[in-house]
């Protein structure tokens, strides 16, 4: 076991355990990115949360994050946390290294070093983008969109920066396709801790863990298993069947048919589109795109910067609400852009998920164009209710959620569309049989 004078001075009120300490003396030794995979209750947070305020403090002059799946969890996790001694989280940063009180609206801290330390969430990207990290963690980063670390790690690269990633799996989806690549990367540090490998609950913590949950939640939670994870995972399965069956790779768009989209709109939210051609019974998923802060209006140069031949469009039936500032409904919006859109009959969430379940199978998708889209939909899961360690019956409303309503869109919308067409034309009266002409 190392021992503190191994290591620059810096922690205050905090004794790393034995599993925490190669963290620490792997950053020392040069190491700048990291993917740790340890098990609930193992004190990851706070193992990353001093590395922080070490950096903060004693390390180069810059900004350094915490970053949440959400701000009102970053909150709760650190910001507002009291450990089991009493002791205040936020208050590993000793006084006297800091300039002033904390600042409770930012949930951030200013030190002598000129440095700053800051609590944030990743449900809003764009507040991210156009700062400049020396060092960021990413806590619960299976529960967080890839599209996170895609916009910062350029910035990290530039300025030498690092990044720290920790999480509990939570399904077969991006995350796990991080550690994978840091197992390999000699660059990055990489470990895969179960309560059997850090002795941190006792028998008698670990039987009420077991007895409070489903065998598939207990396995996940404390043994780091990927594929049970599954088990809240609407489409993990059928995607990685997909996957096996070598549905997911390279799939070209065919000039000779057309392109169409499916859609989920927001309002001062992200905006996703799937773009997928119909071959028989076969749907090509060929193309995915997402942004967030954009109207109409840019979202139509991005299909006309694709240069496709387009078919249908699909959009939600909340397409047609009419918005209070201008009275026009952005069906009508769109229209004078130029796009027609089908409007999506309402239907229940149940048979929406039920619909999408039933086209997987029959669904071909690009690896690399549909990356992004591909990745929401493996991490679209049910809620899952931390008091009681179960899932709930809905799903949770997150970065992936734009995504797989998008697709779910476009799978109810062409079946209505199948459904039209495999309708028989109406008998004009003059040629009903002889005895119900009117």
């Amino acid at each position: 076991m190392a021992t503190a004078t191994s290591i620059r001075p810096g922690f205050h009120h905090f004794d790393p355990r034995e599993y925490q300490w190669p963290i620490y003396e792997a950053f020392d030794a040069g190491i700048r990115r990291f993917c740790e995979v340890w098990h609930r209750r193992s004190g990851k947070d706070k193992t990353f949360w001093n590395l922080l305020i070490r950096e903060a403090a004693t390390g180069p002059v810059g900004n350094y994050w915490y970053v949440f799946p959400a701000y009102t969890q970053a909150r709760k996790a650190v910001w507002e946390a009291i450990d089991k001694d009493g002791f205040r989280v936020r208050d590993h940063a000793p006084r006297e290294a800091l300039v002033g009180r904390p600042n409770e609206s930012e949930m951030s801290l200013d030190f002598t070093s000129g440095s700053t330390l800051q609590l944030i969430g990743s449900d809003n990207v764009d507040a991210l983008v156009g700062s400049n990290p020396r060092g960021i963690v990413f806590s619960e980063y299976a529960l967080q969109s890839p599209a996170v670390w895609q916009f910062l790690s350029p910035i990290l690269i530039e300025n030498g920066g690092w990044a720290a990633f920790n999480f509990t799996p939570r399904g077969a989806n991006h995350a796990q396709d991080l550690y994978e690549m840091a197992l390999s990367n000699p660059a990055w540090h990489a470990t895969l801790l179960t309560v059997d490998d850090t002795g941190a609950l006792d028998a008698d913590q670990l039987a009420e863990a077991r007895a409070t949950s489903s065998e598939e939640v207990f396995r996940q939670e404390y043994y780091c298993d990927f594929e049970a994870g599954n088990e809240g995972s609407y489409y993990g399965r059928l995607l990685a069947a997909a996957k096996d069956d070598g549905r997911v790779g390279r799939v070209p768009v065919d000039p000779g048919l057309p392109v169409h989209t499916a859609w989920d709109i927001g309002v001062g939210d992200s905006t996703a589109i799937w773009f997928f051609q119909v071959v028989g019974r076969e749907r090509r998923y060929v193309d995915y795109y997402e942004s967030s802060g954009e109207g109409l209006p840019f979202y139509v140069r991005v299909l006309q910067q694709r240069g496709y031949v387009y078919g249908r469009h699909y959009a939600p039936h909340d397409i047609e609400v009419r918005e209070f500032s201008s009275g026009v409904s952005r069906l009508e919006t769109a229209r004078k852009l130029g796009v027609r859109f089908e409007v999506v009959k309402q239907h229940t969430l149940e048979d929406g998920i039920e619909g999408v379940r039933q086209a997987l199978p029959l669904s071909w998708f690009d690896a690399e164009k549909c990356k992004d889209g591909i990745a929401a939909m493996r991490a679209y899961h049910k809620a899952f209710d931390d008091k009681r360690q179960t899932w709930r019956d809905k799903p949770e409303h997150d970065w992936s959620s734009h995504g797989a309503d998008a697709f779910r869109c476009g799978v109810m919308g062409f079946r209505e569309h199948v459904k039209r067409e495999a309708k028989p034309p109406a008998v004009p009266w003059y040629a009903q049989p002889s005895g119900v002409r009117r």
